[in-house]
């Protein structure tokens, strides 16, 4: 006897094929979350029941200390120690950009003394980027520039060149090495690319700008937390990035700079902020820099802000950077079989590249009317993001997303399309 087709054209065979695909793949990440050496790290963050949370490569979820972090900070510090707190206590507000700098620091790959927290993003790339082309040779025009990097990126370099006389030249990262050359001072590049998730070669690409003489500064805003960056290790000039991602720091946090020790001597910052300075109490009418990764610092840092982040910092206690990315891999992977096994062939087009070598931490899959998708998909429990004009964003944070998640996420939009 034949199967009865469905009222969209399917068998009872298809509906049984798949309700077998979908008990085989929950039985499987069942198996893969109890093999898991980091699925106990969820408890470190508070999530919402029934939730599945994939937008960590947006905003990272609230790890749990950080609550009662903030409220001592308010209560105590600010509310009873007043101005004290700047200098008294062991954790003084004043040292806090350096001292968290230092706790970051070997999630990116770097030794104490290298990374200084404070300022947004923006500002950060301001500064390396200046900084950069005041560190590059004499007679050196150009400042390559990832032309799909994030438009903030660019707006950045744009006027940083304007400042500093160079020409922007945007280049795509995966042939970069070949537009490198004598006329090439600085070289900003995205670790990874925020729509597909494509992972660049930090390595390779640090390399090829210095055999060009250039000075190279990555944005590590889609990387770090993720996956290992070993900035020290491949000598890395200068780097900048978030932590409100895959680190976690809440919304607004502040974000970091990393100066590599060797240019911290001749680091000449466009912003040279009071708190940047030599005496910063001296009030002086000239400025002198002050020693090491703190003449990056500018104005008065985010208290607030940074305790938070140094809270959410207590997560990562512990925990290997190594096995992040191993569970990371394993984890899109997962997801990626689950989509081709859910969701009707063409539906979407896979984005991120199936190649470890060249993927971060998210899953892009191209679709029509992705807006409406995303928003149905969050209807449902499950919560990605959108990226003009049709992208699907998928992040996964390994710290608190597991494997049953992933089929979670897979199977509800295969419902969707269904």
């Amino acid at each position: 006897m034949s199967d009865t087709p469905t009222s969209d054209g399917r068998t009872s065979g298809d509906l049984a094929s798949d309700a077998l695909a979908s008990d085989v793949r929950a039985r499987r990440a069942a198996e893969l979350d109890a093999a898991d050496e980091l699925a106990g790290l969820r408890a470190r963050f508070t999530l919402p029941e029934g939730v599945v949370y994939l937008d960590g490569n947006s905003l990272g979820a609230l790890p749990a200390t950080v609550a009662a972090r903030v409220a001592e900070v308010v209560t105590e510090q600010w509310g009873h120690q007043l101005i004290r707190s700047w200098s008294e206590g062991e954790t003084p507000w004043w040292t806090a950009p350096e001292r968290i700098g230092d706790r970051l620091a070997p999630l990116v790959g770097a030794a104490p003394g290298q990374v200084v927290v404070g300022d947004s993003t923006s500002v950060n790339l301001f500064k390396a980027l200046v900084g950069a082309a005041r560190l590059a040779g004499p007679g050196r025009t150009r400042l390559l520039v990832d032309a799909a990097t994030f438009p903030t990126d660019g707006y950045i370099a744009a006027s940083a060149a304007r400042m500093t006389g160079l020409t922007v030249t945007p280049v795509d990262p995966a042939t970069a090495a070949a537009a490198m050359g004598p006329d090439t001072a600085v070289v900003l590049l995205n670790h990874a690319d925020y729509r597909t998730g494509r992972l660049h070669d930090l390595p390779a690409l640090t390399a090829a700008a210095h055999a060009a003489g250039a000075v190279i500064v990555w944005d590590l805003c889609h990387t770090a937390g993720a996956l290992p960056v070993d900035l020290d290790a491949h000598g890395v000039d200068l780097a900048v990035g978030c932590t409100y991602k895959y680190l976690n720091g809440g919304p607004g946090a502040p974000a970091y700079l990393y100066i590599a020790a060797r240019h911290q001597s001749a680091f000449d910052s466009p912003l040279p902020g009071w708190n940047g300075h030599a005496d910063p109490f001296a009030m002086t009418p000239s400025y002198e820099p002050a020693q090491g990764v703190a003449r990056g610092r500018v104005g008065t840092p985010d208290i607030l802000s940074l305790l938070a982040l140094d809270a959410a910092l207590d997560a990562w206690d512990g925990v290997p950077v190594e096995a992040v990315r191993a569970k990371s891999l394993a984890l899109t992977d997962f997801f990626l079989d689950c989509v081709a096994a859910y969701v009707p062939a063409g539906a979407v087009e896979v984005v991120t590249p199936t190649d470890h070598g060249h993927r971060a931490s998210q899953v892009s899959l191209r679709t029509q009317d992705a807006s409406g998708v995303m928003r149905e998909l969050i209807s449902r429990g499950v919560i990605g993001d959108f990226r003009a004009p049709d992208i699907l964003r998928f992040g996964f944070t390994p710290l608190y997303v597991g494997f049953a998640d992933a089929e979670r996420a897979a199977r509800t939009l295969g419902h969707i399309f269904g």
